[in-house]
Parts: C-alpha cells; structure tokens; sequence
C-alpha cells in the first residue's frame, strides 16, 4: 500500500507517534471518538517491532492466541494463528491485516520521523515537527514510539576498517542475507542472540558467538496449532483475556503459587520440571518467592544449571554457558528453539568476553583476548536503549520551553508511565513506570489507549483543555515504582531493565513491578475519582 502523503502543516486533534500495536490501536480509538488524527511512523511499513526486526528465528515469547487485540470480536474470528508463537512474518501479515481491516493507512504518514515536540503554552497547542519538513499543531500528543525501538550502536574499534558485512538484527535487511559459505559472528546473547544463533549455525560455515553475559532461556516448545486449538483459542479467548488482565504479567498461565522455600527439593524439581515442559514464560510463576528472596532465587539457578549441563556435551562450554552473578529473573527469561543444543555443532564456537574481551575489529575479523577470529560478517544482536531511547531522540519540551531529556536527566519520571508532569496533554503508552516489558505487552497496550482515550473523551466532554500530571503526584508515584523494585532481588542485575547496557545511561528500575492486575486497578481508580494526581485546566 502508498504511504499518504505529508500534510507539512496543519492543525489535528491528536498526533500519534508510531504505528505498531500500540499506535494503531490509538488511532483506532481516538477515530472512533470523532478525532482528527494524524500518526507519524519512521519505517517504510506499520508493525513497529514486527517491522523492524527481521533476523532468523524473529518470534514472540507470548503465544499467538494471548498476543492479539482484544476490541473486536470480527478481527478475532477472521484471523487464524498458525503457530503456538507467531513468527515475525506471521505477525508483521497480522498487523497489516488490522490495518487494512480498519482503514488505518489513511491516517498514517510512513518514512517520516518525528524531530520534536513543543508546547505552545500561548496557544495551548502542540507544535510537532519531522524530518520531512512538517510542522503539526495538536492538541495531545500520544507518544506509541515502543519500548524496545531504538538500537544500541556498537562501537568497536576498526569497525569502519572491517571489509565484510555487518548487521544489527533490529534493522535486518528485508530481503533476508545468505550466509552459506560465510564466516560469521554473533555479538550478544540477549533474545535476539538467542533466536538467531541456531538459525545461522546451520547456514554458515562456521558461527563464532562472542557473549558477555550468559541468560536464562526455556525451550519454547513451539508447534503448529491444529484445528482444535485453533477453535479453542477463538472460543476461550474473551475468558482468558479477562483473567491475564488481573495477573502479575497478564499472562493465561496461572502461577502456583507455591514457595520454594517450603517445597521439598523433589517437589520444585517436580514444579520446575513441569514449567520447563510448558516451555515459554511459564517458569515466571513457578514459586511467589522466587523473585523475593535469595535462597528461593538460587533453587531456580541450580535448576536451569543442571539443564544447560544436560543440554550441552563438553562441560567447559556448558559452564560458560551459565548464568552466574545475577539473580533468575533480573534479565528477561528468554524463550528458544535448540539454542544451547547449538554449541554442540563442530561448526560453532563460543568466545566467553569476561574472560577475552573484544579489543578491536580488523579488515578480516575480531581479535578477542589476544587471538584474532577470522570472520566474513558480523551480525550485532546487542540489544536496545530500551524504554526511553525513542522518547529521548525526539526534543521534546513541555512548560517554559524545559526539555524532557533535562527532566528525566536522573532518569525517567512520570505518573503511572501515562504522563510526565510540566508536559500537558501528552500521553504515553506502556511508559516507565507502568507495568510495559514485564507483561505480555499487547494486554499492558490496549488498557493504556484505553485509558488514555477514555481520559480525552471525559476532557472533551466536560471542557477540560489541559490535563497534567502533578509533581507531587509524580513523586508519589516514582517513590512507589522504586519501593515496589527494591522488594524484590531484580534491580541487582546489569540489565536494560535499569539501563545498564547504555553507557551514561541513569540506573534506576524502569518497569513497574507491582503486577498489570494492580496496576489496572490503580488507573481505574484515579480515573473513578476524576483523575486523581493530574490537574485539571478548563
């Protein structure tokens, strides 16, 4: 489908930024209360994620029944998930399908990145400029921009000398790269590490995976649905929706809610040995003290211990393969088809960092530790400037002309991950401090817009033009965020949950752990009593 063509001015209701699940689903909603809308979206396609990120093995860690709109019972019925966890392509096809579905396209303004962002305090508008030369007046601005969005950049010395091909597996070239015959290196072992690297080794000729740090990862054990569950995840889907909204992570799977520490080693054995044979996410809700306390904590070490060992044929790569240092849970668990299998291949060859650090990169390859790793390509999975890169890239600026990059200079703060306080009428979907990349995100989305729409629709209604998050409000709420973290043992990880792989980056927790059940009751709550901890302007 062409992309609309800019409007270069003009005045909209709202401006969306960004158009994956979370900017669509905006659109749809704000069009639905009689908005005009219009949505800004970098890429050459809607999908967001989907979009960007096209490396082999691309999939969902949320099955495809549970990571799907809920708004319409049409959609619902009329599209058919092949697989247990939807693949990159089969995701991107669904989200193109919504679009079509909704008339989305219309409104939707491809290639152009949004530069900034001001707010008018004379005209009360927001001004939003592109790279394209726009400049758009809006009432509210929803920022959609996505949580995992913006790529981290290596910046290996001799990078600019090396002769070969390097990719980064968010920015996958669309027609696919054939490494038959290719020397190849991974650098990192994150989700898109942990999804590509068996795909590869089976192509090239020989895989060299440099890894920093080793993750906890499940099998997912993914397969194609049959007709049955097909049927049952149309028929079950509005009743396990309703559940997954009052869980921890707004997942379908209910947690045990056992202890392990008054389990017997035979019975978490027995608990985790049945989470792993669930595969995916299931092992978040083996034992309620798992996350909380350490000894619980190191039983579930000591388990994926046994099954990197089991898994994995020579004893000196299995150790370098597990996680030591960091609590079970401080990275996201990550979800995998025949990842620590791999390193059994003749062809693959794991290079540990802690122990040979990368040095530089040559014309013909990296040398790590002294030695030099021939290498044709080098494939980047070295993960995001996860949850505030996007916002950060933009010059977005509130009251009295200040900055959000001066704001959130100690790190983000806003009030309920909805809003940030001296930027009125500016929204935020799946924002820090909400529950967002610790939930099956398309729950944690949709009752972000919904909220989000439900508060300009009341506005509108009663002549509210300004709705702002309150300092105090915001403090509150910041407090709460870090207190709720600090409960548990997750912040003592090095993880982009705390920004720790972005150098300079602020440390602070970003995610909300407090549950998407809880939260939910929150928002609802601050709505119920006319938006408590926002002021008011008519």
């Amino acid at each position: 489908m062409p992309e609309i063509s800019s409007s270069r001015t003009g005045r909209y209701d709202a401006v969306v930024v960004g158009a994956g699940f979370g900017g669509m689903y905006m659109l749809h909603r704000l069009r639905e209360q009689g908005l005009s809308v219009r949505v800004f979206e970098a890429g050459s396609g809607v999908g967001g994620t989907w979009f960007w990120n096209r490396y082999p093995g691309a999939r969902c860690d949320v099955e495809s029944v549970d990571y799907q709109f809920s708004f319409s019972e049409e959609l619902l019925r009329e599209w058919t998930w092949t697989e247990r966890y939807p693949a990159q392509a089969e995701l991107l096809a669904y989200l193109n399908h919504v679009a079509d579905r909704f008339d989305l396209r219309r409104d939707i303004q491809l290639n152009t990145r949004v530069t900034g962002a001001t707010f008018d305090e004379d005209t009360q508008f927001w001004q939003v400029e592109t790279d394209g030369g726009d400049r758009i007046s809006a009432t509210y601005v929803v920022m959609a921009t996505g949580c995992l969005s913006v790529p981290r950049t290596p910046s290996f010395t001799g990078l600019q000398d090396f002769a070969g091909a390097t990719y980064h597996t968010s920015s996958w070239p669309h027609e696919g790269v054939d490494f038959t015959g290719k020397r190849v290196a991974v650098i990192g072992t994150g989700s898109s590490g942990i999804q590509s690297i068996p795909l590869i080794a089976e192509q090239a000729e020989q895989l060299t995976v440099f890894q920093r740090t080793p993750n906890h990862s499940v099998p997912a054990g993914n397969h194609a649905l049959d007709a049955d569950e097909q049927r049952e995840g149309v028929e079950r889907f509005a009743e396990k929706r309703r559940y997954a909204t009052g869980t921890f992570t707004g997942l379908t799977l209910p947690d045990t809610g056992l202890l392990a520490n008054e389990s017997t080693p035979e019975q978490r054995d027995a608990v985790y040995e049945e989470r792993w044979r669930q595969g995916g996410l299931a092992m978040y809700g083996a034992f309620a003290d798992m996350l909380v306390d350490e000894k619980a904590n190191a039983t579930a070490h000591e388990f994926f211990s046994a099954k990197i060992h089991e898994k994995v044929a020579d004893p000196e790569v299995a150790e370098k393969l597990t996680p030591r240092g960091y609590p079970f849970g401080g990275k996201r668990i990550c979800v995998d088809t025949n990842y620590f299998e791999t390193f059994n291949r003749d062809n693959v060859t794991l290079v540990d960092l802690h122990a040979e650090p990368i040095e530089r990169i040559t014309p013909g390859g990296i040398v790590a530790g002294g030695r030099e790793h021939a290498v044709d390509a080098v494939v980047f999975a070295t993960g995001f400037d996860a949850m505030t890169g996007a916002l950060l890239a933009m010059d977005i600026r509130g009251r009295d002309g200040r900055a959000l990059q001066e704001t959130w200079a100690a790190g983000p703060r806003t009030y309920l991950g909805l809003a940030v306080a001296g930027f009125p009428n500016m929204f935020l979907v799946t924002g820090p401090g909400s529950p967002s990349v610790f939930s099956n995100m398309i729950v944690s989305i949709e009752q972000h817009v919904d909220w989000i729409t439900d508060a300009i629709e009341r506005l509108r209604a009663d002549g509210v033009r300004l709705m702002e998050a309150d300092p105090k409000a915001e403090d509150a709420w910041v407090a709460h965020v870090n207190e709720v973290a600090d409960s548990t043992l997750l912040p003592r990880a090095n993880s982009w949950y705390v920004g720790a792989n972005v150098t300079g980056k602020p440390r602070i927790f970003m995610p909300y752990l407090g549950g998407v059940g809880p939260y939910r009751q929150r928002c609802d709550e601050v709505a119920a009593q006319n938006y408590d901890g926002f002021q008011l302007v008519g």
